[in-house]
C-alpha cells in the first residue's frame, strides 16, 4: 500500500460528514484508510456502533498515535488533534462555521467577565470587531485551531469565502492553510433535486399533499429543546389527507438522551402520523421532498432556505450564534413561529406569502463553489498524498431513498359534509388524547394496530386496513365484541372495503386502500341520517384537500 489516511471521529454527526467525502479516495487502492475516535465529544454515544453499522472497526486513539499515517482527516475540532504528526485536513461538519463556542477547559471559558461569563444578548457582549468582548467561534476561533502556539491543522476547509474574512478577524495565522472548497453535504443535496418526486413518494406524499419538515438541532435552545410538544400539536392540527408531517432530530439529541427515550418522547407523534427519521440520514431527502420547512439555527433549516423552500424558525439565541455568520443573518430575516397562534393559520400564510430568492442575499453563502467540493477536496488530499489522481472525474453522488417507516394512526377523527353538487368534503385528522369525542358530525374510526383501551370503547368505526380472509366473521366479531361501535370496516382479499353494521346491514365499497376510514364515515353519515339502504347512492364522489376519489357503493344485506 502507498499511501495511509487517518479518518479521526469525533461523534455521530461528524461520522456521516466524513463518510460523504472519504468515496472521494477511499477506492483508490493504493490508499488504506484507518478510522479512530478521539473521545472528546460530549456526544460520544452511538458513534461505535455507528461505525459497526458500516463495517468500520476504529483503532483506539492511543494505538492510532503510535502509527505513522500521510495524511488525517477529521470533521470537526475537539480533543487532543495536536497529538496527531501526520498533516491535518479538518472540514465543517455543519453548514460552515456559525456557534460561539469556547474550547471546554479554556481561560477564556473561565475568565470572569469573559463572553462565556457575561450575560447573554448584552450590549457588550454583542459589540462587533472588539477582541475583548468579541465571544470565539467555533472552527475560526485562536483557541480552536491553535495549540501552544502552533496551528493544528494542515488544511482548513470553509464553504465560502466569507468565513475567510471571519477567520482572519479571529485568528489570522490560520488564513494561509484555508481552503474554500464548497460544502460536500450540500452539494450532495444539489445532486438529488432531480429526485425530489421519487423523494416525496418514499415518505408517502400524494399529490395534493403538502410535506412539513420539522427539524431541529440540539441543545436548550434549538427547536425540541425549547417547545417539545410543537410536533405532536402541529400532527393534531393538519388534515391527514391535505398534509405528511416529517421530523428530523440532531444526532446529538438522539445520543445525548438514547435512542430508545427519544422515540419514546416522540411515540405520541408516530401515533398521529408522523415520520419520525433516524438520527443519521433521510433528512436531506427530506429536505429535498418538502414543501415547507419549520426550523431553528441548524445547519439544516439553512440548507432547506437555499433550496428555496418556504421557512418558519424558532426564536434563536442571541448569545451562540455569530451575529456575522449566514445561520444568524438568516435567523434574524426568516419568519418566526408563534407557538401560540393557530399553526396552521400560519403555515398557509407562509407558504402563500414565500417568494423563492427571499432569503438568496444570504443563503448564496452556503457554498462558494456549488457543485465543485467533490473535485476540490480530492485534488486537496491528492496533493498532500502526493499521488496522482484517478482519471475518473470527482463529483457528489445523490443520497439515499429514505427507509422509514410510514405510520398509519390507530385513530382518526373523520368528519363528512356536503360540498359543491353531490360531492362529499371529507377532513380527516389523527385522533389524539383529548381529541377522540369531539362533537357532532365527527366520527371516530378507531383502526386494531395498537389502539388504547379507550380508543376502541370510544369508537364508531372500527377498521382492519390490511386484506383479511373471512371478513365478514371478523366483522361480526368484532361488533359483538365492542357493543358500542356502529360499524366494522375490513378490507377485503379482492381489494374491496366490507362495511357491516350492528343491525347486519352489510355494504361494499370499491375505493383506494387508505380510504376504509372514509368509507366507514360515509356509511356512519347515512345511517345517522336515517337513509334506509334503497336510498343509498352506488357511486359517491369525495374531496379531501385536492385530492378527488369516487367511491362505488352496494348493498350486500340489510
Amino acid at each position: 500500500m502507498e499511501r495511509s489516511v487517518l479518518a479521526i471521529v469525533h461523534n455521530v454527526t461528524a461520522a456521516t460528514r466524513l463518510l460523504d467525502i472519504l468515496p472521494f479516495w477511499a477506492a483508490d487502492h493504493r490508499i488504506q484508510t484507518a478510522f479512530t475516535c478521539i473521545g472528546s465529544s460530549a456526544f460520544t454515544t452511538g458513534t461505535t456502533e455507528f461505525l459497526a453499522a458500516h463495517d468500520i472497526i476504529p483503532l483506539p486513539w492511543a494505538e492510532a498515535m503510535s502509527q505513522e499515517f500521510d495524511l488525517a482527516v477529521s470533521a470537526s475540532y475537539g480533543g487532543p488533534l495536536h497529538e496527531v504528526t501526520a498533516p491535518l485536513l479538518v472540514v465543517p461538519h455543519g453548514m460552515g462555521y456559525n456557534k460561539t463556542l469556547a474550547k471546554p477547559g479554556s481561560p477564556e471559558a473561565r475568565k470572569p467577565g469573559s463572553p462565556e461569563a457575561r450575560k447573554p444578548g448584552s450590549p457588550e457582549a454583542r459589540k462587533p470587531g472588539n477582541p475583548e468582548t468579541r465571544k470565539p467561534v467555533f472552527g475560526l476561533s485562536d483557541e480552536w485551531l491553535r495549540h501552544e502556539g502552533e496551528l493544528i491543522p494542515s488544511t482548513t476547509v470553509l464553504s465560502h469565502v466569507e468565513q475567510v474574512d471571519r477567520l482572519r478577524e479571529h485568528c489570522p495565522e490560520a488564513v494561509d492553510v484555508a481552503l474554500v472548497a464548497g460544502d460536500p453535504c450540500f452539494d450532495r443535496i444539489l445532486a438529488s433535486v432531480p429526485l425530489r418526486e421519487t423523494y416525496r413518494r418514499s415518505f408517502g406524499v400524494h399529490d395534493g399533499q403538502q410535506l412539513v419538515f420539522v427539524s431541529s438541532t440540539w441543545g436548550d435552545s434549538s427547536l425540541f429543546g425549547q417547545d417539545s410538544s410543537i410536533v405532536a400539536r402541529l400532527a393534531a392540527r393538519l388534515p391527514l389527507d391535505e398534509y405528511r408531517i416529517v421530523v428530523a432530530l440532531h444526532p446529538n439529541v438522539w445520543h445525548g438522551h438514547s435512542p430508545w427515550q427519544v422515540r419514546m418522547w416522540l411515540e405520541d407523534c408516530a401515533r398521529a402520523g408522523v415520520v419520525v427519521l433516524p438520527p443519521e440520514e433521510g433528512w436531506r431527502a427530506a429536505l429535498i421532498a418538502a414543501d415547507l420547512t419549520i426550523g431553528d439555527h441548524g445547519s439544516v433549516t439553512f440548507y432547506s432556505a437555499a433550496l428555496g423552500t418556504p421557512l418558519l424558525v424558532t426564536a434563536a439565541p442571541e448569545d451562540s450564534l455569530d451575529p456575522e455568520s449566514p445561520i444568524a443573518r438568516l435567523n434574524a430575516a426568516a419568519p418566526l413561529l408563534d407557538p401560540n397562534r393557530d399553526l396552521l393559520a400560519q403555515l398557509e400564510s407562509t407558504a402563500r406569502s414565500h417568494r423563492t430568492e427571499r432569503f438568496a442575499g444570504v443563503t448564496e453563502l452556503a457554498t462558494s463553489v456549488p457543485g465543485e467540493s467533490a473535485r476540490l477536496l480530492r485534488t486537496a488530499v491528492y496533493d498532500w498524498l502526493e499521488l496522482d489522481e484517478p482519471e475518473v472525474p470527482a463529483e457528489p453522488v445523490a443520497v439515499p431513498l429514505p427507509d422509514v417507516d410510514l405510520p398509519a394512526p390507530p385513530g382518526q377523527l373523520v368528519s363528512v359534509e356536503a360540498g359543491a353538487g353531490v360531492e362529499l368534503q371529507v377532513r380527516r385528522y389523527p385522533a389524539t388524547p383529548g381529541s377522540w369525542s369531539s362533537g357532532a358530525g365527527v366520527v371516530l374510526v378507531t383502526g386494531v394496530r395498537s389502539p388504547s383501551r379507550r380508543m376502541l370503547e370510544l369508537a364508531d368505526v372500527v377498521l382492519h386496513e390490511e386484506p383479511c380472509t373471512a371478513p365478514e366473521q371478523w366483522a361480526r366479531a368484532s361488533l359483538d365484541a365492542l357493543p358500542g361501535c356502529l360499524l366494522a370496516v375490513v378490507r377485503t382479499p379482492e381489494g374491496r372495503w366490507l362495511a357491516v353494521a350492528q343491525d347486519g346491514l352489510a355494504v361494499v365499497f370499491t375505493a383506494a386502500p387508505d380510504l376504509g376510514a372514509v368509507c366507514g364515515a360515509v356509511l356512519h353519515g347515512w345511517l345517522r341520517d336515517r337513509l334506509v339502504p334503497s336510498e343509498f347512492p352506488r357511486t359517491v364522489p369525495v374531496r379531501s384537500g385536492d385530492r378527488r376519489s369516487t367511491l362505488g357503493v352496494s348493498v350486500q344485506q340489510g
